[in-house]
Order: C-alpha cells, then sequence, then structure tokens
C-alpha cells in the first residue's frame, strides 16, 4: 500500500487524510493565481468557439460577443457547457457566472484568465465555486481589423479555440 501511495504521490497526485483525491493547482504566472485558501475542486478541457462581432469604427473593431465551448473530463466524457455571461453549467444543472479578475496575454491566441465566481444557480459541482482559471489557450483569436466592415465580410466570426479551466472552492 505505502508503495502505491508514493507512486501517486510521485505523480503529483496528493490525497487528504480522508483519502479524498486533490487536484494540484497549475503552474500561472502570479497575477492568476487562484486566492490562498481556495482548492481546485475540478479541472476540464474546453473546445469550441469565440464568437466576435463586426463593430465598423469600434477600436478594436471586433468585439468578443460569445465563448461557446464544451468542457469534458480527463476521459472525455462532456461535463460542462460554456457560453455567454460567461458562464458555465454543469450537466447536474448547477452553474457559475464569472467575472475578470486579472489576464495574461499569450502571442496568437487568447489571453490565461483569472475569473472570480460573480454569481451561481443550482445545486451541484459549480455551486461553491469562488475562481476560475482559463490557461492553456489554443486559438480563439479575432479576425483581423481590417476585415471588419469589409462588405464581403459577415459580421460575426467563429474562432475555434481550446482551453484548460480550473474551478476552485474554499477549502474544507
Amino acid at each position: 500500500m505505502n508503495k502505491l501511495l508514493v507512486a501517486l504521490a510521485a505523480m503529483g497526485m496528493v490525497f487528504a487524510a480522508q483519502g479524498e483525491h486533490k487536484i494540484p493547482r497549475p503552474e500561472v504566472p502570479k497575477s492568476l493565481e487562484a486566492p490562498a485558501g481556495e482548492e481546485v475542486i475540478l479541472v476540464g478541457h474546453a473546445t469550441g468557439v469565440q464568437i466576435y462581432e463586426c463593430k465598423a469604427g469600434a477600436n478594436p473593431p471586433w468585439a468578443l460577443k460569445a465563448p461557446e465551448a464544451d468542457l469534458t473530463d480527463a476521459s472525455g466524457k462532456k461535463i460542462i457547457h460554456h457560453f455567454a455571461g460567461p458562464t458555465w453549467q454543469h450537466i447536474d444543472g448547477s452553474a457559475v457566472v464569472g467575472k475578470k479578475v486579472n489576464e495574461d496575454p499569450k502571442p496568437n491566441t487568447i489571453a490565461w484568465l483569472l475569473l472570480t465566481a460573480a454569481s451561481h444557480t443550482g445545486q451541484g459541482a459549480l455551486s461553491g465555486v469562488t475562481s476560475i482559471q482559463r490557461i492553456h489557450t489554443e486559438g480563439g483569436v479575432p479576425p483581423d481589423a481590417g476585415t471588419c466592415g469589409a462588405s464581403s465580410t459577415p459580421k460575426e466570426f467563429r474562432s475555434p479555440y481550446s482551453a484548460d479551466y480550473y474551478f476552485y472552492a474554499l477549502e474544507h
């Protein structure tokens, strides 16, 4: 049994005294660290789109309208739908709406984010979420500014992206 615990610890898996699995915090810039006293309760990998709307004359001309993505667990099972708000709704019906606290811009992809929970609905996996991180982003950037307002350009642009989302709650 001790060999198993040592092997699991070596893989970064930490277990609480009650035997519950603790998810390690990801390495992020200091500006994106979740507050002390919070622990990771859920991780999901998102695949979807960032939807941009052309607002000719605005700066920048392409404004984020909403994300549209599904988050899966480590086994590939869909667990959360992510949409405007920004909102994350778990398959159990619980939902959390986030508010951006900080961002870390990345080249050629959407920024990494730290968000705080602004509101909750329902009871379930997301009802106690206090912070959310969006990291390991790929894609999701708006089109070139010059394309907004061109007669052949659609008013909406769906930019494919992927990211990892870490959901935090107060430690028990």
